[in-house]
């Protein structure tokens, strides 16, 4: 167990390049989020790019965060 716990408090952040509203920009997050995200996205039926989208224009806060507290918050329900 303390080696998962390792594994997941040390996992790398990694940057993506996303297209928001026809313009790119990066996001840089951990990988085990993103890896969750995509996996919402696809069970939604959406492109990653048009999920960031809904959040950007919903969102108040960073995007990584806001991408975050979006899986949190799906794994929630």
């Amino acid at each position: 167990m303390a080696d998962d716990l390792a594994d997941i408090l040390n996992a790398p952040i990694v940057k993506h390049s996303v297209n928001i509203a026809g313009h790119a920009t990066s996001v840089s997050i951990e990988k085990p989020f993103w890896e969750l995200f995509k996996a919402l996205a696809e069970n939604e039926n959406k492109s990653l790019n048009q999920l960031i989208t809904d959040i950007d224009e919903a969102r108040s806060i960073n995007l990584s965060s806001a991408i975050r507290l979006y899986v949190l918050h799906n794994f929630q329900k």
